[in-house]
């Protein structure tokens, strides 16, 4: 019976179907179309960004924090003297300290101090202009370097930012000058004094050089003082090289010079230009500093800082101009250097004092200095950090800083945001590093790991 009763339904609804798409045909009426169920959302997981507005999560609970950091801040890789400061970046508040107004060899984030006095003195938007001015005569020209070691000495790599100038572009544009007043034959000589003073640091190891850390700091480069554009090595004498290579291409554009020989002389004020090139803006070059950890650029933004608040252009005149602007900025105290790169081991920074200038850095009331947290570089991104912080670790892509690295040191500072959105800078230091280095920096890792939560 309940199977009798089953296969009449059955015919029932088949019948019925039948019936309303037949009916549906002929009177040429659509069915109503059927909406389908939305899917339920998909959450969207992103990280928050590392200058967030204002940082205006909660504070992290201090003792949360301070039972992260006290262990990891134990561990043996970092040796005997290691200082630490994680502070608010929003109100200045120290969230955790240990040794925290210790002075300790900084390393390569002494270029954070330079970077910070660059954007302060010089502005973001200034550019360092290398330029040719007429000589004694009018078939005379002068090569007159603007401090700018970035300057291509043939055509500018596209691919590299910021975009550079070139000596390429200069030759060509001072061929023209040239040619459109008749002139096809000249000397050339070269002026580099606008820095002053040694070309080396006295504390600077002697090795620094050969080795392809550093160029001779000179106002007139090309390619960062390297022998060709892909090579480390450095050549002992910036300006010279750059001379030749200008030489050089100005006979490819159909100048000849008269004596080839590289002349060393100071340009007349108010020379008349006959060609210049530019620069990216400080700003990019700033960047351009932290994220590859430039030693050359780093040591030409501090002797313009020099330029700019009047002091000589040298290592010790930079030093004294960077303190200058610093201490405008009430941000001065804790901090000694000797150079712009960081290379100096006598260089000594508190690790309070160096998380407060990245905060400064990233303060609303300081846009000038954003890109000094722009420029730092991305846990497992880019520039120094590029191969640091694996994909599983908190602090993945959420974590700015910039790294220093000298024989028995290892440091890094920067800012991140807490896994409540709190915007928060640190800096963790250490100057009596066992040998292997590579274990420091994952100590180091871990600790801004356990800040970003």
């Amino acid at each position: 019976m309940a199977l009798v009763t089953l296969v009449m339904l059955q015919l029932f609804v088949v019948a019925a179907g039948a019936h309303l798409l037949v009916s549906d045909t002929l009177t040429d009426k659509k069915p109503e179309p059927v909406a389908s169920p939305e899917p339920p959302p998909v959450p969207v997981v992103t990280a928050g960004p590392v200058l967030a507005a204002g940082g205006n999560g909660p504070l992290p609970p201090k003792g949360t924090l301070a039972r992260r950091l006290v262990e990891a801040l134990g561990d043996p890789a970092l040796g005997e003297r290691v200082g630490a400061a994680v502070i608010d970046a929003e109100s200045g508040a120290p969230l955790f300290g240990s040794d925290e107004n210790v002075g300790i060899t900084p390393a390569s984030t002494t270029k954070i101090v330079t970077a910070v006095a660059a954007l302060a003195s010089l502005g973001p938007d200034t550019r360092l202009s290398t330029r040719v001015v007429r000589g004694s005569s009018p078939s005379s020209i002068i090569l007159v370097g603007g401090g700018d070691p970035t300057l291509a000495s043939g055509k500018a790599d596209s691919d590299v930012y910021p975009v550079q100038a070139s000596l390429a572009t200069l030759a060509l544009r001072t061929a023209k000058a040239l040619k459109a007043a008749g002139i096809s034959r000249v000397t050339v000589a070269y002026d580099d004094a606008l820095y002053t003073g040694p070309r080396t640091a006295a504390s600077w190891k002697p090795g620094y050089v050969p080795e392809g850390s550093v160029a001779p700091v000179t106002a007139l480069m090309v390619d960062s003082g390297k022998v060709a554009p892909d090579d480390r090595r450095r050549v002992s004498d910036p300006p010279v090289a750059a001379h030749r290579a200008f030489v050089s291409l100005l006979g490819k554009n159909g100048i000849k010079v008269a004596n080839k020989a590289a002349k060393r002389v100071r340009a007349i004020t108010g020379a008349e230009e006959l060609a210049r090139v530019e620069s990216a803006p400080v700003y990019a070059l700033v960047e351009r500093a932290l994220t590859l950890s430039d030693n050359d650029l780093s040591e030409a933004l501090a002797r313009h800082v020099a330029v700019n608040e009047g002091k000589p252009a040298s290592f010790d005149g930079g030093a004294a101009a960077v303190h200058a602007v610093l201490a405008r900025l009430e941000a001065a105290d804790g901090v000694r250097v000797f150079d712009g790169s960081g290379l100096s081991p006598k260089n000594r920074i508190t690790p309070a004092a160096l998380a407060r200038l990245v905060a400064v850095a990233a303060s609303p009331a300081n846009p000038r200095l954003h890109p000094v947290i722009s420029g730092m570089p991305v846990a497992g991104f880019t520039g120094t950090l590029g191969h640091r912080f694996g994909e599983s670790d908190s602090a993945y892509g959420l974590v700015r800083a910039k790294t220093g690295t000298l024989d028995g040191v290892s440091t890094l500072a920067g800012a991140t945001t807490t896994e409540d959105g709190r915007l928060v800078a640190f800096a963790f230091m250490a100057d009596d590093v066992p040998p292997g280095w590579g274990k420091a920096e994952a100590a180091l890792d871990r600790l801004a790991a356990a800040v970003a939560g």
